[in-house]
């Protein structure tokens, strides 16, 4: 057994600050050195190997250990459920469905802000919640630009509508993943956070619209934002409270976009925005590119012959598949016909945290569990294998197909396993919880402090999964210091951290990468900055709200 260390110096303060390095490294990495993600990653995971064994006394095999436990369970689930929603996008963007998919999106009304509503909230929605990573702003952010939007009103635009999903984003990752380094309940925890972010589900549509047409224009089509927005919210609160995470913003997506949809054929705004002066286009914002006027020519003629109804076959399938998985006797049925536990020796109860993080010593158990069959992952596997063969693909095109989706995204799922590493090492060795009892001296001020700490590991590391996994054991062990409920500030550092998505520097690049406007990432960002950080203190407040103030603290979990 050992015993962990909290104030391995004899001062808090410098305990507190070396505990921070690896954290620091990674950061400064990614915002000063311009590493790339999983280069920063793997630096700060080495760093933070020699900190947990140099300086806070953790037997270095033991360390090792944490963070080998870490990079698999990142592999699995989380890396497991990007790799195969990436292979399905891919294969619906070869055969043409996915622009198909796209038109029967952006021509069901002609109005920019009503497009912009549908395309950037409603179905960025959806596809944060099937694949998240970039995904949603990528595809948005192209459609726009498609439509006559500036490449700043595209890039920045996008960027904010991007928010109020994230948390439920890659069919629940940054929630799986926070459950995981924290031990907490992953379906109170998804409840939790359903608590939180559908007051912003409604007011993000209305700030969308705010920010591109000001205050008049949005006026204007308030009736259609209230729909978008309310029909969001609204099942956003059921699924995560009531099913799990899984699936809330892929539901909820298609009730918004179907609401929205239907309302636009009974009601019409007095005046039709179609101009393009109002977007601030100018003729030297569109940069002409060979490569995609050729392949905007591939895609339209793979697409002829496509039926709108053929082109959403696919992700249909996927909603009722991940439906299924979700399930929790689905799951333990799947468990029941095979699942691979094992104890990691040498780490399994072997690390024992004691006071004050906990109120008696208690072993940390540390067993890895391999249930394949009943991940998320294998549902969408296993819909993608079904949706590539209704779309024509032969089965060794698929097997070639997801080969190249695996060096597609590599270095994403290089990122994820560092990133997990880092998480599972800081609750291990204890780093967090030194950083946790530090932070409790903010006091009555930490859940409006806690949040921003959510918004901030956001937008520097890009992920609010990776934010999740480094913040989230600390979250935890500050609100058990204070007296809140570990839910609530663990949920916090999720549903803060969704703002600060639109500023980080993978989301920014992006986005200038989608809408071809390269080398402008400094004036998306001053766009987007002031939205992300108002935000953001609206959530903290918001937190503050449920951490101290009846009728809100009603809504708690404890």
């Amino acid at each position: 057994m050992w015993s962990q260390i909290y104030d391995p110096l004899g001062s808090m303060a410098l305990s507190t600050l070396a505990a921070g390095v690896p954290v620091a490294v990674l950061l400064a990495a990614l915002a000063f050195f311009h590493l790339q993600a999983h280069l920063a990653a793997g630096l700060a995971l080495v760093v933070g190997v020699v900190i947990a064994s140099a300086v806070f006394g953790m037997p270095a095999a033991m360390a090792g250990k944490a963070a080998g436990l870490g990079i698999v369970s990142g592999l699995f689930p989380i890396g497991w459920i990007v790799l195969n929603i990436i292979f399905l996008h891919r294969l619906t963007t070869l055969n043409g469905s996915f622009r198909v998919l796209q038109n029967s999106i952006s021509g069901i009304t002609e109005d920019r802000r009503l497009q912009l509503l549908l395309v950037a909230f409603s179905f960025g929605a959806f596809f944060e919640g099937a694949a998240g990573f970039g995904t949603p702003v990528a595809v948005t952010g192209a459609i726009l630009i498609g439509l006559g939007f500036s490449p700043l009103a595209a890039s920045g635009l996008a960027l904010i509508a991007n928010t109020a999903p994230v948390a439920y984003g890659a069919l629940g990752a940054p929630l799986i993943g926070l459950a995981s380094v924290t031990g907490l309940d992953l379906l109170q925890l998804s409840a939790m956070v359903g608590r939180q972010l559908p007051f912003f589900s409604v007011l993000v549509p209305f700030w969308l619209i705010w920010a591109f047409a000001g205050f008049r224009g949005m006026l204007a089509i308030w009736p259609a934002i209230l729909v978008a927005g309310v029909s969001f919210a609204v099942p956003q609160f059921l699924v995560s409270n009531f099913h799990g995470p899984w699936l809330v913003d892929v539901i909820a997506a298609l009730v918004s976009m179907g609401s929205l949809t239907l309302f636009l054929k009974v009601w019409k705004p007095k005046e039709t925005w179609t101009s393009t002066r109002i977007l601030g286009r100018h003729d030297d914002s569109k940069v002409d590119d060979p490569e995609a006027v050729a392949a905007e020519a591939r895609a339209n003629a793979a697409s002829a012959g496509i039926s709108v109804v053929k082109a959403w076959v696919p992700w249909v399938i996927l909603t009722v598949f991940v439906f299924v998985w979700g399930i929790p006797e689905f799951k333990k049925l799947m468990d029941g016909i095979w699942q691979w536990r094992f104890p990691i020796p040498g780490l399994d109860k072997a690390v024992l945290k004691v006071p004050p993080v906990v109120p008696k010593p208690t072993a940390e158990g540390a067993v890895f569990a391999f249930n394949v069959l009943s991940m998320a992952g294998t549902g969408i596997l296993a819909s993608a294998l079904l949706g590539g063969l209704l779309m024509g693909y032969s089965v060794p095109r698929l097997i070639k197909e997801y080969w190249e989706t695996i060096k597609l995204v590599k270095y994403s799922l290089l990122t994820i396993c560092a990133m997990f590493g880092i998480g599972y090492l800081t609750r291990y060795s204890g780093l967090d919880a030194t950083m946790g009892l530090a932070f409790a001296h903010t006091g009555v001020l930490y859940p409006l402090f806690g949040t921003m700490l959510g918004w901030l590991g956001v937008a520097l590391t890009g992920s609010d999964t990776a934010s999740n996994v480094l913040f989230g054991g600390l979250q935890k062990t500050t609100a058990e210091q204070l007296g809140l409920s570990p839910i609530l500030m663990a949920s916090a550092n999720s549903s803060g951290g969704v703002m600060g998505k639109m500023i980080d520097a993978q989301s920014i690049v992006v986005a200038s990468t989608a809408t071809k406007w390269y080398g402008h990432e400094g004036e998306i960002l001053r766009y987007v900055f002031f939205h992300s950080i108002s935000l953001a203190i609206l959530v903290g407040l918001f937190i503050t709200l449920q951490a101290y103030v009846h009728p809100f603290t009603q809504m708690v979990i404890r």
